[in-house]
């Protein structure tokens, strides 16, 4: 595989090709993915975190807090729990958004700031807050959900002594799995539609819906890949999450820098 090109400057690149007339988010050229790809993905965002370890700390920090929360709110209303862990997908490209700023940053041969990278939003915040919105509906109807799957399970809430093994106890083998299925398909739509989005709204600054599109035409291109990075992810986290919540510190940063590779070697070489 060719090392991705470089950018050369902050602008984004025009969607047109270099003959004819413009080129719109349905007939933009994305790239063949390999099964090899995901695994380059980490080792570039490895390499970038290395090169701006201080703005991936903050960032793996902020992920660090969104654990402990996501653990409080379990202790408190477990119902609710496997849908707040949308969080983790909802509110996880957003903060990665300054990750992705940084990663741009290495690759047009720039030194990337803390401050640069909090303020990536603002060139993009009408189309941001859009994005965001449409991901806030998902995160809601994944919490009612979670909820009629609670009611029709249990007519009473488990008590919270020892409620993770009550949960997974085999006498609740139908409530786990109609959870962990209702959970998937959510958890599937969230991660089609913001698998590459955000990346080219802050790279090409183009509308949120023309983002979601391209993200969804990239991972039918390449259903095989992109299941496996899906899941990449989320076998990455859940081990993060383990001690503590200690392992985000460092995983957290090295996903976001690498969803930047992610994203360029899809757009990017696929034109």
């Amino acid at each position: 595989m060719a090392d991705e090109p470089q950018e050369t400057g902050t602008g984004a690149p025009p969607l047109k090709p270099a003959d004819g007339p413009p080129s719109s988010v349905f007939n933009l050229p994305l790239a063949d993915l390999r099964a090899g790809d995901p695994l380059r993905w980490l080792r570039l965002g490895w390499t970038d975190f290395l090169r701006c370890p201080g703005i991936g700390l903050f960032y793996g920090l902020c992920f660090f807090l969104m654990g402990h929360a996501l653990l409080a709110v379990f202790r408190a209303a477990p119902a609710y729990v496997l849908a707040l862990s949308a969080g983790f997908l909802l509110m996880g490209p957003f903060l990665c958004l300054g990750l992705y700023h940084a990663s741009r940053a290495l690759q047009a041969g720039s030194r990337p700031t803390l401050g640069a990278s909090l303020m990536a939003w603002k060139p993009t915040l009408g189309t941001m807050a859009i994005f965001a919105g449409v991901l806030l509906i998902l995160e809601m109807l994944w919490g009612r959900a979670s909820l009629v799957v609670f009611a029709v399970t249990f007519n009473t809430m488990p008590s919270t002594e020892n409620l993770l093994a009550q949960l997974l106890s085999l006498e609740n083998i139908e409530f786990l799995i109609t959870y962990t299925v209702v959970g998937g398909i959510f958890a599937g739509l969230i991660f089609v539609t913001s698998a590459i989005s955000i990346p080219m709204i802050l790279d090409r600054q183009v509308d949120a819906i023309s983002a979601g599109l391209t993200s969804i035409r990239a991972c039918l291109q390449n259903p095989g890949v992109m299941l496996w990075w899906g899941a990449l992810i989320t076998v990455l986290i859940v081990l993060a999450m383990l001690p503590w919540f200690l392992g985000l510190f460092v995983v957290g940063p090295v996903v976001g820098h690498a969803t930047w590779h992610a994203y360029r070697q899809l757009v990017s070489e696929g034109q």
